[in-house]
């Protein structure tokens, strides 16, 4: 019987695991620690320790880091890029605009692929889809021969107006595909379909630079897992909320870049409609990293496009910003200051409390002097810290700030924290959002303790902590569906349209996006299309994304189209011109394949009183030890409400409650911790 669904996600540190049992209606988690070295031998570790027989998992769905770490760290596939002849440098020359304007040391980012490795092919499409030039195919084949000589590992080609009409394209992809069968071929027309030469290019490269290692990965994780008697697709979680299976995720490498993160996100969507609360600020704070994701309505909040190091990326992705905070965060000294991050102890050595050979203090160590971190308890008692180490790290950046080392252990939480609660600015009061009127939720391995300190920074009242919260991005991603995105650029003034036109690129679309569905398992009664359409004022540079009344076309549809626009425009910008002349850019369809995802496990019963802690100890909080209570989450009943300081300990992360916050477990065994005196 295939009872189990499970989910997986690799952190910089640990490698997460949730197992939800259909037979019982029960979750269970687990984590190992990362294999950076080969990521799949930590996968399959952690999954051989939940699921002894692979042949009983029904589902099974994959957050990875392959593809975004070979990005960060640079070690991505030698690219050659085909390009049309005249337009070699549109790649190098990039864009005029300086991001960060008053930087005199501003840089653009190393391009991925030297101009060196950009090869011109005779052709010319033009705006309209004509062809201008056909294609010099034995042009093509000569090209070839030099990929092959010059060792590439991949090819991106990205050809004039290919948006437009991919006839060139699909000819190059043909003609390397026989002459180079084993090298990696990313198709412009396949990653990003719409117009925007440079942002195009950009993408294209982006995708031909991860392929090779991610399509290597994922084939050896398949082939390790089917060994081992899984029957079932694997499944992989991607950048836009979805899933698709790995098959697809070999040919969309670039839509695997924010797999991990992603699935917190969707899991803060899933609790907010549970819970009855509207709006989210998710906060993961993991071992290397900090990602912060809104949810809004109820909804996750996706972008079309977004830079990722300074490249231009055209493919949806969930808004997640993210700064270099996390658990194993380094604490050091500059120009008399403390700073803490964003280099990291990652997974090896870690933290100097992990006893691996790390000596530098970071934020684990900090918590671990202050008590934070019961050292025989860690991972559920599965790790033992060593506390005189965490002492000895921490003293060395005590005795350069003239501190006691207590002093110096919250001087690194104040900081860290100081870091996360601006990178929350960041995403609301830079962009007009009151973060007060948000619930902060915090998961990650170290998101629940940090959590508090930060809402009390931003003056947000509530904080929800889910179960398991150091596990919560793979449990988020058991409640993900299938998604896949299509795009076509249109340029037309609104007054203009030819609804026939659109109703037809609409239904094209919605066609390949059927077939990759059913590609994907899907059958049509399960499947979802929603129509959007990208549109700006005339004269503008960048759209909004609009959502068609009804999805269906006609003149009434393009009148409250435009006022859909204008509305939107205000939320987001804060003005609007009602007067303005409104053209559309691109038309959109997210198609969604339904799938189970499981019953969550409701708690029935509700308690009264204090639950009883494990202990109490003495803790530090603002510079002086507290008598604090200890938990045991899983000793926590739906109903039981208690006050801070106090501490609850569970396998997946550990939750600080200081003075001055009360803690109320509801019935989906979420905590709940509010301000005392709040509502």
């Amino acid at each position: 019987m295939k009872r189990f669904r499970v989910a997986m996600d690799i952190g910089g540190t640990f490698t997460d695991f949730v197992l939800y049992d259909e037979l019982t209606g029960e979750y269970s988690t687990g984590k190992v620690s990362t294999t950076p070295k080969d990521l799949s031998i930590g996968v399959l570790e952690g999954l051989v320790h939940l699921v002894k027989d692979f042949a009983a998992i029904g589902f099974c769905v994959h957050g990875t880091t392959a593809g975004l770490n070979a990005f960060l760290e640079r070690k991505g596939a030698r690219v050659a890029l085909i390009t049309t002849e005249g337009f070699r440098d549109v790649y190098e020359i990039a864009r005029g605009n300086r991001p960060d304007m008053y930087n005199i040391q501003y840089r653009k980012p190393e391009p991925l692929v030297k101009r060196r490795d950009v090869f011109e092919v005779r052709e010319r499409v033009l705006f309209d889809g004509t062809v201008a030039i056909p294609l010099d195919e034995a042009g093509v084949r000569d090209l070839a021969v030099k990929i092959k000589a010059g060792g590439y590992d991949s090819v991106a080609v990205v050809l004039l107006h290919a948006y437009k009409s991919p006839v060139h394209e699909n000819l190059i992809r043909d003609v390397l595909k026989e002459e180079l069968p084993e090298i990696s071929v990313s198709i412009s027309h396949e990653v990003a379909r719409e117009w925007r030469e440079y942002e195009r290019t950009s993408t294209t490269i982006l995708n031909a630079y991860i392929a090779p290692i991610v399509e290597e990965y994922l084939t050896r994780l398949e082939g390790e897992v089917g060994s081992g008697g899984m029957e079932e697709p694997l499944y992989i979680m991607r950048s836009n909320g979805g899933v698709m299976t790995a098959e697809v995720a070999k040919a969309h490498p670039i839509q695997t870049l924010l797999s991990g993160p992603v699935g917190g996100a969707v899991g803060g969507a899933s609790l907010a409609r549970e819970m009855g609360v509207n709006n989210l600020i998710g906060v993961d704070m993991g071992g290397t990293s900090f990602d912060v994701t809104m949810v809004v309505n109820c909804h996750v909040d996706v972008t079309n496009e977004t830079s990722l190091q300074g490249f231009p990326v055209l493919t949806p992705m969930v808004n997640i910003h993210t700064i270099g905070a996390g658990g194993g965060s380094i604490a050091w000294i500059e120009g008399g200051g403390l700073r803490v991050g964003p280099q990291s102890a990652g997974a090896q050595p870690g933290p100097a409390c992990y006893g691996r050979g790390g000596t530098l203090p970071t934020v684990t160590d900090a918590n671990v002097v202050l008590g934070r971190i019961d050292p025989e308890h860690f991972l559920g008692g599965n790790m033992r810290l060593f506390q005189d180490k965490a002492q000895e790290a921490v003293a060395s950046i005590a005795a350069q700030l003239g501190l006691t080392v207590e002093q110096a252990a919250e001087g690194i939480c104040d900081v860290v924290n100081a870091k996360m609660a601006d990178a929350i600015r960041t995403i609301t009061i830079r962009k007009g959002i009151d973060p007060r009127e948000f619930t902060l939720a915090a998961f990650g391995g170290a998101g629940p303790m940090h959590a508090v300190f930060i809402a009390r920074l931003l003056d947000i009242k509530n904080i929800l902590v889910p179960r398991f919260p150091g596990a919560f991005s793979a449990w988020g991603m058991l409640q993900s569906d299938i998604r896949h995105d299509e795009v076509r650029t249109f340029v037309q003034p609104v007054r203009e349209a030819d609804t026939s036109t659109m109703e037809s690129l609409y239904s094209l679309m919605e066609v390949r996006v059927g077939d990759v569905l059913r590609r994907q398992r899907i059958t049509a009664d399960r499947m979802t299309f929603v129509r959007t359409a990208d549109m700006r004022y005339v004269g503008q540079e960048y759209t909004v994304n609009v959502p068609v009344p009804g999805g269906q076309l006609n003149p009434d549809t393009l009148t409250s189209l435009t006022a859909f626009f204008h509305d939107r425009h205000q939320q987001i910008y804060g003005h609007s011109n009602s007067k303005g002349a409104v053209e559309i850019v691109n038309l959109r369809v997210v198609g969604v394949g339904k799938l189970s995802t499981g019953v969550k496990a409701l708690a029935m019963e509700l308690c009264k009183g204090e639950p009883k802690p494990r202990r109490v100890a003495p803790i530090i909080f603002e510079g002086r030890r507290l008598p604090t209570r200890i938990f045991v989450r899983d000793a926590l009943r739906p109903g039981q409400l208690f006050e801070g300081p106090a501490i609850i300990e569970e396998l997946t992360a550990t939750t600080v409650v200081p003075p001055g916050y009360r803690v109320e477990v509801d019935r989906f065994g979420s905590m709940v911790i509010s301000a005392m005196g709040e509502e």
